[in-house]
């Protein structure tokens, strides 16, 4: 099965912070990717900008360095390379000065589509969209991308806010999320809402809980003096997780459009219930020792700080206070340095009220999985009889599609989270983008939590890389009478 790509219009999209990690590893060949499917116009341009003295032929080369690191072989067409880095342009900018605004400003033309994305530090954001509407770069009709972290509190989240609405009104500002660009979160609206079969079972009378898991195998990395000020609440929960959540609990909207979507997503928001700290657990991985293989240092030692309080990893029990949702617990995890790395939602739908086939046969129940990541996809696991001739024994098979395996012989060729949302921009599709509202609505909940454990003094539970987390956060489910879902790649 082959994409249906439909082209979007002529654009110029400028990248500040052209030179940094993001446009290296995923927007520029996410363009490029996009350039391959045939979906980039002739017209369109992309232009770089950011600190650094560079011509267009310098940052040529970077890009094309980028491309092949960070683009699979499969894709590299040196012909498709060199026509797509032509398109590329550099200006050296200071974002908080004058330099570069005048050069920046006559590379723009008119009657195309103009996009600006902001990857640099949100305390540049004012900044920059300050100076597109002085210089006369950005008009009405301009939109402006913003990475997160959409402030770091609510108070933050209301000034940034704030800031972009000095100069751009709400329809202009994409805030971007990558995981709802990715294909199977978009799915799940498909199958909730497309399919009479789930949408009827989707509520507190016949799901028993929901599980979200975003699992990585990696610590903090070079990231440390920033995620030692964020954490895993901060980083993960408040945003993609929460994103996740709203997801699966929203109500049907009126039409699959923008403001009708996201109304329904900050419905949820301002449903859930605030979190006891009993119903909280925070790990921090601890030093691998060496054991024959490569030691591996804790997170104290990633982040520099002996005395960090900061979780690497969180898991919590969330609470959604509506009709729809009354008595179904949300649990979320998050963590680094866990045993594999894999992005799961389960929907557990709850057992069977009465078991014809003997007690020992019941205790199994229908579980709805949606894999982001790796190998995206979804799964029902449904009660069959066991094959042979040992009497009515039940077990249990999974009704699985990966959408590699499902959508063709080789599999239809999906676009990265990136792409799709870039193209997004340039379309003026907001659905897949967060409002301003919905954003310090997530941070309305998420503060009071921050909050009590830095009143607590708490400190995160130790517990091994390799491992599923401190095993507090087993008994968080078990005390319930359930169990987490086992981390699997």
């Amino acid at each position: 099965m082959v994409a249906r790509v439909i082209p979007v219009d002529p654009f110029d999209l400028v990248i500040f912070g052209g030179t940094g990690d993001l446009a290296k590893r995923k927007i520029l060949p996410g363009l490029y990717r996009r350039f391959l499917a045939g979906q980039m116009p002739p017209e369109a341009r992309i232009i770089a900008a950011a600190r650094s003295e560079m011509d267009d032929a310098g940052y040529r080369a970077l890009a094309g360095a980028s491309l092949a690191e960070f683009v699979s072989k499969s894709k590299q067409d040196e012909k498709a390379i060199g026509e797509f880095l032509e398109r590329l342009h550099y200006v050296t900018i200071d974002a908080t000065g004058e330099g570069g605004w005048k050069a920046l400003k006559g590379l723009m033309r008119k009657g195309v589509v103009r996009a600006f994305y902001f990857s640099v530090a949100p305390s540049l954001f004012g900044d920059l969209a300050e100076r597109l509407h002085s210089h006369g770069i950005a008009d009405g009709e301009s939109r402006i991308v913003v990475e997160k972290p959409f402030g770091r509190d609510l108070a933050s989240a209301r000034a940034l806010n704030a800031v972009l609405a000095e100069h751009f009104n709400e329809e202009q500002i994409y805030r971007i999320d990558h995981y709802l660009g990715k294909e199977t979160v978009q799915n799940l609206m498909a199958v909730r809402f497309a399919n009479v079969l789930f949408e009827p079972l989707w509520n507190a009378q016949y799901v028993d809980h929901v599980q979200i898991t975003v699992a990585e195998t990696v610590g903090v990395g070079g990231r440390g003096a920033y995620y030692d000020k964020s954490g895993a609440m901060r980083d993960m929960i408040q945003n993609h997780l929460m994103q996740l959540l709203c997801l699966i609990a929203m109500e049907p909207p009126y039409h699959f459009e923008p403001n009708a979507v996201r109304d329904e997503k900050l419905k949820v928001i301002r449903a859930l219930e605030p979190v006891p700290a009993e119903d909280i657990v925070r790990g921090q991985y601890r030093a691998k020792p060496a054991n024959g293989g490569a030691a591996e240092p804790s997170y104290a030692e990633d982040v520099d700080n002996p005395q960090s309080r900061t979780e690497s990893y969180i898991a919590l029990k969330a609470r959604v206070a509506n009709w729809r949702w009354q008595g179904t617990p949300f649990y979320l995890r998050t963590g680094k340095k866990l045993r594999a790395r894999t992005s799961e939602i389960a929907i557990v739908f709850k057992e069977a009220p009465h078991s014809i086939f003997g007690e020992e046969e019941s205790w199994r129940a229908n579980i709805l999985a949606i894999r982001l990541q790796p190998n995206e996809g979804m799964n029902l696991s449904v009660m069959i009889k066991e094959p042979g001739p040992g009497g009515m024994r039940l077990t249990d098979v999974p009704l699985d599609m990966s959408f590699a395996d499902a959508l063709g012989e080789d599999g239809m060729d999906i676009p990265d989270a990136y792409e799709r949302l870039i193209m997004d921009v340039i379309r003026g599709n907001q659905t897949l983008f967060m409002r301003g509202d919905e954003v310090e609505a997530a941070w309305a909940w998420t503060d009071p939590i921050i909050e009590g454990w830095e009143s607590r003094g708490d400190r995160p539970k130790g517990y091994d890389p390799g491992s599923s987390g401190p095993e507090d956060a087993l008994m968080l489910l078990h005390r319930d009478g359930r169990r987490w879902r086992e981390i699997r790649g």
